[in-house]
């Protein structure tokens, strides 16, 4: 887009350079009195004015034009992008309740087998607390094993 401006403005300065230097070549080779070439260069400045004042207001509307195009796309983008990051944070949101779910079932297995392990743990102890009983209690004081 500003390529465009760039090229616009070199052709508004080119028409406006090329205006002037025609008025003055005119004057210059022109076969005519004093008055006459006033009159002609008052006639011209007039009509280059009037040129320039419809080339500014042009370029003006096509200004006025290109920024209601790029607020358009602007809001436009933002919407979209407002969109997105509202779904995402949705999808995130959503996600992170899942995983929280997921942890918690898996903590409550976690417990559950290490109840399990605990409890088996604590068996296998009274178990082998009782097994030196069991044998203390078969062997007779002072008689030898057999």
């Amino acid at each position: 887009m500003s390529n465009n401006d760039s090229e616009f403005g070199s052709f508004l300065v080119g028409f406006v350079v090329g205006g002037l230097v025609g008025a003055a070549v005119a004057l210059l080779y022109a076969p005519q009195s004093g008055d006459e070439t006033r009159t002609l260069i008052r006639e011209k400045s007039i009509e280059l004015k009037d040129k320039a004042v419809e080339t500014a207001e042009d370029t003006r509307i096509r200004a006025e034009k290109a920024l209601e195009e790029a607020r358009a796309r602007a809001e436009t983008a933002y919407s979209e992008a407002r969109t997105r990051a509202d779904d995402l944070a949705k999808l995130t949101k959503e996600r992170a309740v899942e995983l929280q779910k997921r942890g918690q079932v898996v903590l409550e297995e976690q417990k559950t087998r290490v109840g399990e392990v605990i409890e088996a743990g604590k068996k296998a102890t009274r178990r082998k607390a009782q097994e030196p009983s069991e044998s203390k209690d078969e062997e007779a004081p002072g008689e030898a094993p057999t």
